[in-house]
């Protein structure tokens, strides 16, 4: 991708179902003078998802889709990104999957962030899944989005290790932590 300079910056949607906190995260660092994207938009399949207030806080653009109809409702989310001029799109805690015809019908980019370390535990439940499993190490990724769930080409992870008083509940907590990190350094390095 090509290197931005100046004060250029890419136009760019974060796409949210839930609480915010990687949404959030993203915004402080699309402040920082040398991050490469400006956040223009919010979009939520969540009518009540507690970013969606925050991004009123801010002033950002934000939109809301019920995904009834996937094929429509991508088709419009398509047009509005065209519109918007936005060329990048960050997922963060989206809960829908997006098709193959939305990702080939995209200008630009798809990232997401993953609470494992892929290709390890793709979709739901990643911290329970490696408690059960007595897993040494856990953390999370950053990729590609493809049109297979949590496949698409690794970007960049980070790992933990996981202590044996951990819970579902405190292994998430630490790997939250870990996510507002790796977020920014994986875009960082997508544009450098």
């Amino acid at each position: 991708m090509e290197k931005l300079t100046g004060p250029k910056k890419l136009k760019t949607a974060v796409f949210i179902s839930g609480a915010g906190s990687n949404f959030k995260n993203l915004i402080k660092f699309s402040k920082i003078k040398e991050a490469p994207i400006s956040i223009n938009l919010v979009i939520s399949n969540v009518h009540k998802a507690k970013g969606l207030k925050y991004a009123d806080q801010i002033n950002i653009k934000k939109k809301i889709f019920d995904f009834k109809d996937i094929k429509d409702t991508e088709k419009k989310i398509l047009s509005l990104l065209k519109k918007e001029k936005i060329h990048f799109i960050c997922l963060a805690g989206f809960m829908k999957v997006l098709s193959k015809n939305f990702i080939k019908g995209f200008d630009g980019k798809i990232i997401n962030i993953h609470p494992s370390l892929l290709p390890k535990y793709k979709g739901l439940n990643t911290h329970q899944r490696a408690i059960i499993n007595n897993d040494k190490f856990a953390g999370c990724t950053v990729h590609y989005v493809d049109e297979k769930i949590d496949s698409g080409k690794i970007i960049m992870q980070k790992k933990i290790k996981v202590d044996f008083k951990d819970d579902v509940s405190s292994l998430a907590k630490k790997i939250l932590k870990l996510e507002h990190k790796l977020y920014p350094a994986a875009i960082m390095k997508i544009f450098n």
